[in-house]
């Protein structure tokens, strides 16, 4: 087993005891400084938001993919993206994104309500692991600036409880550093009641099968994802889910990414193998005669 392989594990370990696990040290400076560089602009000019649960004090964006050539590095980190599919491995075939976003939370924001983000797809709690999340911060993380809370094993089955009383733990940490989070764990951000603005990007992996938070093939349409890696392509939905689920005339959609024609193709079966194997021995002793 590689060094990523174990890290991957022991993240996922974490991450299915705790709901949350913090790793340092996950990404280069170099990286975060050139995201940020990059971001800079976006962080400038975004309207804050409209909303309590967004926050009117904080400002969010997302297609971080098309905003900077350095998101896939943290989109595609190895140990936490191949923890994301362990935990999620249960409940589908493949992952995908489900949404990259920048937050800037600014002095004067008060306290989020906690939450669970996996909520959105009303699944009831604890029927499954749906989603992982990742944030990445660009700026110090602090109690005082608004540092992500986390209410320590309160995912899965214990998402059918009431909710834990206190404020929650509030995860401090420095740039390079990445916060990992179950979706069903119970959390949100804290108040900012410095005079610094706490900035950092948020990446999330849910669920193939699943709807995702941010409509992947708007934010990046073919003639955009033909300029990523196969890897990244598949991972914003640029793949089937089997069987046959997100395909296009039948086919990966995939297909639209390549140089050549995509349409008058016939439609081709994308099953899980047990399911391949009943439908062939159907057909087969179907030309038998039954």
């Amino acid at each position: 087993m590689s060094s990523a392989e174990q890290r991957a594990t022991a993240i996922a370990e974490a991450l299915l005891a705790n709901g949350f696990c913090l790793v340092t040290g996950a990404m280069p400076p170099g990286e975060i400084e050139a995201i940020d560089r990059d971001l800079a602009p976006s962080f400038e000019n975004t309207p804050f938001c409209a909303g309590h649960f967004y926050g009117n004090r904080t400002r969010r964006f997302g297609r971080l993919l098309l905003r900077s050539e350095h998101a896939e590095a943290f989109v595609r980190h190895e140990a936490i993206l191949q923890a994301a599919e362990q935990v999620l491995a249960p409940a589908c075939d493949t992952v995908q994104l489900n949404l990259t976003q920048g937050i800037a939370i600014h002095p004067g924001e008060v306290a989020q309500m906690p939450h669970r983000d996996q909520d959105m797809w009303r699944l009831g709690p604890g029927a499954a692991e749906c989603l992982v999340n990742v944030i990445w911060p660009f700026t110090p993380f602090t109690r005082q600036n608004g540092a992500t809370r986390i209410w320590p094993r309160s995912h899965g089955l214990a998402a059918r409880e009431d909710p834990p009383d206190g404020e929650g733990l509030p995860i401090e940490m420095e740039p390079g550093d990445a916060l990992v989070f179950l979706g069903s764990a119970l959390h949100g951000a804290g108040a900012n009641t410095s005079s610094d603005v706490r900035r950092g990007m948020i990446a999330g992996y849910c669920l193939g099968w699943l709807k995702p938070y941010e409509n992947q093939w708007l934010a990046y349409p073919p003639a955009i994802a033909r300029r990523f890696s196969p890897e990244l392509a598949a991972l914003v939905g640029y793949r089937q889910h089997r069987p046959n689920l997100g395909n296009h005339e039948g086919l990966c959609p995939s297909v639209l990414l390549g140089k050549g024609p995509s349409r008058n193709c016939g439609a081709s079966d994308a099953l899980l193998p047990a399911q391949a194997a009943a439908v062939a021995e159907h057909a087969a002793c179907q030309r038998r005669g039954g």
